[in-house]
């Protein structure tokens, strides 16, 4: 497997756990307020290898201790579990990011025991996620399975939002609760505009805003944080 980037280390990505993150290509979505939008439309070229990265990862021993996999969206390919297999073997802990798009790989994932952590991305209302992806039509119900799989799994897990002005307003948090009603953890992300975003004309929320969402969430979501937010 060919990975798009890597960061060698960070303290954030992996709840708990001192790690690098890689980079896979390619997405289901085409999200506006993406960060990572080079790695979807394929103008980001591979920087390394899966061998290569193994390498990296065994000089590293007594550095870092897991590894993060995000996107683009990790789950697209299918041979992701031999290269998480292949990291678990070298004695590091795995985090994945998914768009949660792909229910029947990250179920198989899960049976197999070989993350630790996975963290979903939850769009917005069921009403506008096609809008939020960037997408024409997005089937509800691959989406409502990945949050099934991780409610009722053994995985440690969090659902989380970016958080866009133009894009959510309170209904859409009362309607995201009641998708996650009962999760372990939700968190709010206030979006921040890059170089690498697509599309212009994206704001982020008020900090009052925002903690107006969570106070929403939270009556569904107890355990609601933010990200990005003083």
């Amino acid at each position: 497997m060919k990975l798009h980037g890597i960061q060698k280390m960070t303290l954030l990505d992996f709840p708990g756990c001192v790690s690098c993150t890689i980079f896979l290509g390619g997405c289901d979505f085409r999200c506006p307020f993406c960060h990572n939008f080079e790695l979807i439309d394929g103008t980001m070229p591979p920087t390394l290898d899966e061998d290569e990265f193994i390498e990296f990862l065994k000089s590293r021993k007594g550095l870092l201790e897991g590894v993060a996999i995000t996107g683009g969206e990790p789950l697209m390919h299918k041979d992701l579990p031999g290269l998480i297999r292949r990291i678990s073997d070298t004695g590091y802990r795995v985090k994945l990011d998914t768009n949660g798009y792909h229910p029947d790989l990250l179920k198989s994932i899960l049976n197999e025991g070989i993350v630790e952590y996975v963290a979903m991305d939850i769009k917005n209302s069921p009403e506008k996620y096609a809008l939020t992806c960037g997408v024409d039509r997005v089937d509800l119900e691959r989406i409502k399975q990945s949050i099934d799989l991780l409610m009722t799994g053994a995985t440690d897990y969090e659902f989380r939002t970016t958080v866009v002005n133009e894009l959510h307003d309170e209904d859409d948090f009362v309607k995201i609760g009641e998708m996650i009603k009962g999760a372990k953890r939700y968190f709010l992300q206030r979006f921040t505009d890059r170089d690498s975003v697509p599309y212009g004309n994206l704001t982020p929320p008020s900090f009052d805003k925002m903690h107006k969402f969570a106070d929403i969430a939270r009556k569904f979501v107890p355990n609601t944080e933010l990200r990005g937010v003083e």
